[in-house]
């Protein structure tokens, strides 16, 4: 049993928390704990694949934007690793996806501060101590441990999100792209597999089948509700909305007008990267080299209404929604790129009574990352707060400021500045 009475306990261990437990190394007034249930750091294992790149320049690292001098910085970790000089050659603010994945087992493995192998299981407020108690089990063992603590931070992440008209199907045929890697092989084997969905992950599948298509035969086809393969927004000017500034113009606005403006900012994180999109059109265009038959279908206007098992494979009720024309498609494989949804544990709930929740069973979420509560101890939320602080919730860009924020507010004292302007725009006309 711990005895310890944490400042901070920390649920779920992503880069949003990761970056909060490493910052907080150099910060010995909060003593701080994190877990994770998972055996080890592991971003988006699923979608690991070769040659696929983070979408933010390497600087939104878990440190550098609140103190370049940290020793978790990315540059310290090609230090460490003896990649300096690759890494100057290669001459690219973007990095691998799969190295950054390695760069965070790097980290972590530096810190005393997170546990994997830890399920949180029960949340209980103590009224009269003011704390909480986290009830956690061994993943191995299955022996639960309680610890205590005056508040918490939440990054639970999010969840697949997997249409009910896609569940209860054999999994190695009908999958989340999340799973993509280990459901490979599975694709190399079918005579057909098919796509659905137009975002990052979708593409970045399709992609990876389309390189081995020629190898190994199959049909392949890309489906999406949307009118094209829109390129994700990426311009200089565009991305400063993936900032402090924006984020403070957003907030003040009521929910239902934030609501809003959130239904009309696909193209800032639903969309295809640019370099991407070129991938697959060069992959295309070389494989349609004397006019080959290339049997690669992209449809486009395209919505799923259904998919039902057909002998070995699958019959996808389609309707070209501009049209209003049904036609069915079969496939042996069905590749379902649909997002994510936020991850709120039942656990969370537990602590119900003393959370705020908005009409659609949200937290309500205050300007610096804390959940409304009836207590005086703090919940801070890292996933699950693009209602409250916009498109950027979810960037690895604004991780860092995030964590700055919070750890101010533990401490009591602004630790780490926070400035009035970071963008060279003006997002509220007030300011003009």
């Amino acid at each position: 049993m711990d005895h310890t009475v944490y400042d901070l306990v920390g649920i779920g261990i992503g880069p949003f928390n990761l970056s909060l437990a490493a910052l907080l190394e150099d910060t010995p007034e909060v003593n701080s704990v994190f877990f994770d249930q998972k055996p080890q750091f592991d971003w988006h294992p699923g979608m690991l694949i070769v040659g696929t790149r983070l979408q933010v320049p390497f600087m939104a690292d878990l440190v550098t934007l609140a103190d370049p001098t940290n020793r978790y910085s990315f540059l310290n970790y090609l230090a460490q690793k003896n990649r300096l000089y690759p890494f100057y050659f290669l001459q690219r603010l973007d990095i691998p996806r799969r190295e950054y994945n390695d760069y965070c087992k790097w980290v972590e493995s530096e810190l005393d501060n997170c546990r994997f192998g830890k399920k949180v299981v029960e949340l209980e407020y103590v009224e009269h101590d003011e704390q909480y108690k986290v009830t956690v089990e061994d993943i191995h063992t299955e022996v639960q441990e309680s610890y205590y603590c005056k508040n918490l931070v939440l990054g639970t992440g999010t969840t697949p999100q997997l249409p009910e008209a896609f569940r209860g199907f054999p999994s190695e045929n009908v999958f989340h792209t999340s799973e993509f890697l280990e459901r490979q092989d599975r694709c190399r084997e079918a005579k057909s597999v098919t796509v659905v969905g137009s975002g990052q992950s979708a593409a970045e599948a399709f992609r990876e089948l389309l390189k081995e298509r020629m190898e190994h035969n199959y049909k392949l086809t890309w489906i999406t509700r949307s009118r094209s393969f829109f390129s994700m927004e990426e311009s200089k000017l565009t991305v400063e909305q993936f900032s402090p500034d924006y984020v403070n113009y957003f907030y003040r606005f009521p929910q239902e007008k934030k609501d809003e403006i959130f239904a009309t900012q696909d193209l800032l994180y639903k969309g295809i990267s640019s370099h991407t999109i070129t991938d697959i059109y060069n992959l295309l265009y070389e494989n349609s080299v004397s006019n080959e038959e290339i049997n690669v279908d992209l449809q486009v206007l395209t919505e799923v209404n259904g998919i039902e098992e057909k002998g070995n494979s699958y019959e996808i009720s389609c309707r070209q929604w501009e049209q209003d024309i049904h036609f069915t498609h079969e496939s042996d494989v069905v590749i379902v790129g649909t997002g994510y949804t936020p991850n709120v544990p039942s656990f969370v709930k537990d602590l119900s009574d003393y959370i705020s929740w908005d009409d659609k069973g949200r937290y309500e979420v205050e300007k610096d990352y804390r959940v409304r509560v009836s207590i005086p101890n703090q919940i801070y939320v890292q996933s699950g707060i693009s209602h409250s602080h916009g498109v950027g919730s979810t960037n690895l860009g604004l991780a860092v400021h995030r964590n700055k924020i919070i750890i101010n507010h533990l401490l009591g004292r602004e630790k780490y500045p926070i400035y009035d302007k970071y963008v060279f725009q003006n997002f509220d006309a007030e300011k003009f």
